[in-house]
């Protein structure tokens, strides 16, 4: 058969399940979205430390000296942070959870989500304990890679797991709970820096680094108390904890036959399909998976390139360029995280409603040497990012994450969500590594870089992304084999499920010509 026409406006809605969002399934996403707060004081901190002048004068005194030398107007102040070691120092992180990844996603698979949970917030305890009592910078730089490995695993598995656990009809909002973890956690380390910039003696990036035990505490010991997932429970052959689980999320009164039996024919598709021994060879090689592997590769790809983490882990820094004190580039970068809650708040309240697609267009919408600039004009700088961070916050923020969990069957979702974290680490790096130098060679010309990525993304969304909202996870093929492009990919998927897809093209205006 071939789609005459697109997806209309009310996309989505496919298989209904009876169920609801019940005190069960909110407290237990709750905790596990609470493993985003590890992720956000990471990307938070790294900026704030990096910007205080004892942490600079220990660690890297050539910095310092640099910094100091462009304070009486001596050099550039676009290259005063221009250092490797010093961009090695939050670039390692992203490394390690880019090499990470690959593993995570076998321990996913074979210990399920829960445990993995907890192995990424025993990673990262250690990372914070060694950060916070580093003597130089080999102890900085092992500490970073235990933090990464537990960012690879909180990024891999959590999404996955409020997927998994979210009635379908409201996915997208309690998905988004992971990236509302993670702007608190960049607010939280941006506070934390603030204040630790002003302690005498010079220890208080001590404390900035080692309060990242905290949120690491507290996902290791929530995990604990986590159910596995009824599809992670089915795949591993524990099929009746997998119904009670079930029972339990969407409630006692509920009948849960209907769902159930749709995962036990997932799980038992998903296994016919792929080779469990090797699902990354079948992601990668199966034709009928070259839509989720491309979302997976591009999704992440264009949500780092919109230079978000260059304003997150880097705003202390960045508002030191452009002229404002000490003390006023952390309160600034403080304004920031704020208004990146505020807005994700707007995505929860949208993403299920007005679908995955309209909120990823929301975001679209070299001379000088960066001598201080007046305050007014400095408040205007900061400003407009605020724009621009509300702008990512309920658009490509939070949705670069939700997609990528919500798109793979059963099987291979471990694999394809450790390509798109393996993805989005090694663009992490990337602009980690690269952001500092590019500051000094490119100056404000950097920004019309980013932007211009804005541009291809938002035409890669509108021609490629089909709408995901209240499709059910077991049953997310049928949005490629109804979309314009990628069916020809899909069309000879095994398992196919016609009634499915006939539903499916009822409920949202789908014009099908048989042959």
């Amino acid at each position: 058969m071939a789609v005459l026409a697109a997806v209309s406006a009310g996309a989505g809605q496919g298989k209904e399940y009876p169920g609801g969002l019940t005190l069960y399934v909110l407290l237990t996403c709750a905790v596990a979205a609470t493993g985003g707060l590890i992720v956000g004081y990471d990307i938070g901190i790294s900026g704030g430390v990096t910007s205080m002048d004892a942490f600079l004068h220990k660690f890297f005194p050539s910095v310092y000296r640099k910094e100091q030398t462009a304070r009486g107007g001596g050099s550039s102040q676009y290259c005063k942070f221009d250092s490797q070691l010093l961009t090695a120092f939050t670039s390692s992180l992203y490394l390690a959870a880019l090499v990470a990844s690959f593993f995570v996603a076998s321990v996913a698979r074979s210990l399920g989500r829960k445990w993995s949970m907890f192995g990424g917030g025993v990673s990262f305890l250690a990372g914070a304990t060694l950060n916070a009592a580093a003597q130089d910078v080999a102890m900085l730089i092992v500490g970073r890679i235990l933090l990464g490995i537990g960012v690879s695993f909180a990024a891999l598995c959590i999404p996955i797991y409020l997927s998994e656990m979210a009635p379908h009809r409201l996915r997208g909002t309690l998905n988004i709970g992971f990236q509302l973890m993670i702007t608190v956690g960049i607010f939280s380390a941006n506070l934390v820096n603030y204040g630790a910039a002003k302690i005498e003696g010079g220890w208080g990036w001590r404390l900035s680094l080692g309060l990242a035990a905290v949120p690491a505490a507290v996902i290791t010991v929530g995990s604990l108390f986590l159910p596995d997932t009824p599809s992670s429970l089915i795949r591993r052959g524990y099929h009746e904890q997998a119904r009670q689980v079930l029972a339990r999320i969407r409630g006692a009164d509920v009948d849960v036959a209907d769902e159930y039996g749709d995962l036990v024919a997932a799980a038992r598709e998903a296994s016919g399909a792929v080779d469990v021994r090797r699902p990354w060879q079948d992601i990668l090689g199966r034709r009928s998976y070259r839509p989720q592997l491309t979302m997976a590769v591009l999704v992440p790809f264009f949500q780092q390139l919109t230079g978000i983490n260059v304003i997150m882990f880097y705003a202390p820094v960045l508002f030191k360029t452009i002229g404002l004190g000490g003390d006023a580039s952390l309160m600034s970068a403080v304004i920031t995280g704020l208004v990146n809650i505020v807005a994700t708040f707007v995505s929860i309240a949208t993403v299920d409603g007005l679908g995955r697609r309209k909120l990823f267009f929301q975001e679209f919408g070299a001379s000088g040497d960066g001598a201080a600039i007046p305050k007014n004009s400095a408040a205007t700088v900061v400003a407009f990012i605020c724009i621009y961070v509300a702008g990512f916050a309920w658009s490509w923020g939070p949705l670069g994450i939700l997609v990528p969990s919500e798109i793979f069957p059963l099987e291979i979702r471990p694999a394809g969500q450790g390509i798109s974290v393996a993805v989005s680490m090694l663009c992490n790096f990337a602009v980690a590594q690269s952001f500092l130098p590019m500051l000094c060679h490119l100056r404000f010309g950097l920004f019309y870089f980013f932007g211009g990525w804005v541009l291809v993304m938002t035409l890669f969304v509108a021609m490629f992304l089909p709408e995901t909202k209240g499709v059910p996870v077991e049953k997310m093929g049928v949005v490629w084999r109804t979309h314009w492009f990628w069916g020809r990919f899909v069309t000879d998927m095994d398992g196919r499920d016609e009634n499915c897809d006939s539903a499916f093209h009822k409920g949202n205006g789908i014009a099908v010509r048989e042959p």
